[in-house]
């Protein structure tokens, strides 16, 4: 075998020392001296060539290396685990491990009936979710922390990444508010989102550019008093009577009822759009395909 070999005994001291939150409190729970502990996580770090923790304080935290070791660390002990218990004859077959990365502005509410389904397929399934900006979820596609992120916008030309964009449907949008707010903008609209003020997807979002444009066509010009990144954040603060925000037609009923506000109107000019983007040019996963079959389901109604 060529390369380094990991010492799973090492990596099993580090494991312990993160979940325990320190040295003393892990070699204590190890019934080992404290030395030995930190002697064989040193020698881990020694092996991988980088740093796995740093002190913070009084405190060890992990490092980004650290998080991507603990993450693995979690799945190889928790494999080892479910295997000692099979061949006790008390274990079932472990789950399938289906790894999503979400785009942080994605509607939380369409991520949400996108993904659960995933739990509903016949072999179990343990999914496990990521939010974050789509560059850093492509990354992790590629180093394969992740299996497939669902996105609002296809895999960016000229990416470093080699990804396939799978499109899963598209929806218009609709203006939400809070009641009062949006009895009062309902007449005219939409004219009467003119000097309104409004709630809207960072620049970064795919869907900001048509709502600018769109804006501009119609000859409105809302009063821009704050832009998100997260679309949860926004739809919080439109609850709250901060202004006028957006969210896909489809998932209209679904949204008012979860925030408690009201639709003043829609347009289909304005496109909300949902892709998976996989390594794979044709999806497998059957989790994954159980996500398509889902995302086309719930958009084929708008």
């Amino acid at each position: 075998m060529s390369g380094p070999w990991l010492n799973y005994q090492h990596l099993y001291y580090f494991w312990s020392v993160a979940r325990e939150g320190g040295v003393s409190l892990a070699a204590k729970k190890l019934r080992l001296a404290q030395p030995t502990v930190s002697g064989q996580v040193h020698a881990l770090e020694d092996s991988l060539g980088t740093k796995l923790l740093e002190r913070s304080g009084r405190k060890l935290v992990l490092t980004d290396a650290g998080r991507t070791a603990m993450r693995y660390a979690d799945v190889i002990f928790g494999q080892g685990r479910d295997l000692v218990e099979a061949l006790a004859g008390r274990g079932q077959a472990p789950p399938l491990l289906l790894t999503v990365g979400v785009v942080e502005a994605l509607s939380k509410i369409v991520a949400y009936r996108v993904l659960s389904p995933v739990l509903e397929v016949e072999s179990s399934v343990r999914l496990s979710c990521r939010e974050d900006k789509p560059e850093r979820l492509l990354g992790d596609l590629a180093s394969g922390e992740v299996d497939v992120v669902i996105s609002d916008a296809p895999a960016p030309p000229g990416s470093r990444v080699h990804a396939y964009s799978h499109a899963l449907g598209d929806s218009g949008v609709t203006f939400f508010a809070e009641s009062k707010l949006a009895k009062r903008l309902r007449r005219g609209f939409p004219q009467s989102l003119d000097g309104c003020a409004m709630l809207l997807p960072a620049e970064a979002a795919a869907c900001r550019r048509p709502l600018d444009r769109w804006f501009e066509r119609i000859g409105v010009r809302p009063r821009i008093v704050a832009e998100f990144e997260d679309s949860a954040l926004m739809k919080m603060f439109g609850a709250g009577g901060a202004g006028v925000f957006v969210g896909p037609t489809a998932f209209a009923p679904d949204i008012a009822k979860r925030y408690e506000v009201q639709s003043i109107g829609a347009t289909d000019d304005v496109r909300e759009r949902v892709f998976a983007i996989s390594l794979e040019r044709r999806l497998k996963h059957p989790a994954v395909l159980a996500i398509t079959r889902a995302a086309k389901a719930a958009l084929a109604h708008d």
